[in-house]
């Protein structure tokens, strides 16, 4: 069952001096149609400027399309009436942790959503408590958010999402701001929750390493979807990718590489211990 149906989205920006002419401003979002099944992980991938953030910021109907529909739960976004309903279902955590926490203790800053949304005192507090130990957080629920780590910190902005009970969860880049130690404790969460909760999760990241976690890739260039598909359909397609100025995983290029030098592959690898399986198959 899709829980996300877009169709033929069309939007654009425009300012003040481009109202006069405005036929010739782009379309960020350019007849732009997909789908996300409830409980699916989801990975969406293109260079900056490709209309990522702007997918992401219509999911919750923060931007509303110019043209297309949007449905959420089969809600249509448009419906100014159901914003509520509609941001209630669809978290959005952003790049930089630092714009989403609000308090000065980190309990108090995950029970900012739920007292927003006019929950019981107690059910706040067994959301909040619920929530940080989703992300394993629980042990500094007293501490204040500037002295934890960035990892930290982002899986504090995660719970004060999840303390608001949402179906589906959008992340916007979560790990662009992370060390690699970071980036694994967020990544770690995010599959937590997907798998354990089966809350839908939608990821927007510019690592492919990332992307190779996730049940499905849509890739996006140019205003655009330009493929879609199971990681190991999409990253299969490395001369496309690259003609569109996008990368591969590392293993990946690594296997397209050596088949190109006439190493008898069959497959391109996503994981390093595939491609070890692989290679050692071939060599002895």
């Amino acid at each position: 069952m899709d829980f996300i149906t877009a169709q033929n989205l069309i939007f654009r920006y425009i300012d003040e001096d481009e109202q006069v002419n405005n036929e010739n401003v782009k379309n960020v979002l350019d007849n732009v149609s997909f789908s996300v099944k409830k409980g699916e992980f989801v990975a969406l991938l293109g260079h900056n400027g490709c209309g990522k953030s702007t997918v992401a910021k219509h999911l919750n109907a923060m931007l509303i399309p110019e043209s297309g529909k949007l449905f959420v739960d089969s809600i249509d976004t448009a419906d100014e009436n159901e914003d509520f309903t509609i941001r209630r279902k669809v978290g959005l955590v952003l790049q930089n942790p630092d714009n989403q926490l609000v308090a000065s203790i980190v309990e108090e800053d995950v029970a900012f959503g739920p007292e927003n949304l006019g929950v019981e005192p107690q059910e706040i507090r067994r959301r909040v408590d619920d929530a940080l130990k989703a992300v394993d957080m629980y042990d500094y629920r007293f501490q204040p958010p500037h002295k934890l780590s960035g990892g930290q910190k982002q899986r504090v902005a995660i719970a004060g999402i999840i303390a608001m009970e949402p179906s589906c969860i959008v992340l916007d880049e979560p790990t662009a701001m992370l060390d690699p130690k970071g980036r694994e404790e967020v990544m770690s969460t995010i599959k937590k929750l997907n798998k354990e909760r089966g809350i839908t999760v939608v990821l927007i990241t510019h690592y492919m390493d990332e992307a190779v976690e996730a049940d499905r890739v849509i890739v996006m260039d140019d205003g655009k979807v330009l493929c879609s598909g199971t990681p190991k359909e999409v990253f299969s397609q490395v001369e496309l990718l690259k003609r569109h100025r996008l990368d591969v995983p590392q293993v990946t290029e690594l296997c397209y590489k050596l088949k190109a030098c006439g190493v008898e592959i069959d497959s391109l690898s996503l994981h390093s211990d595939e491609c070890i399986a692989q290679l050692t198959e071939v060599l002895l």
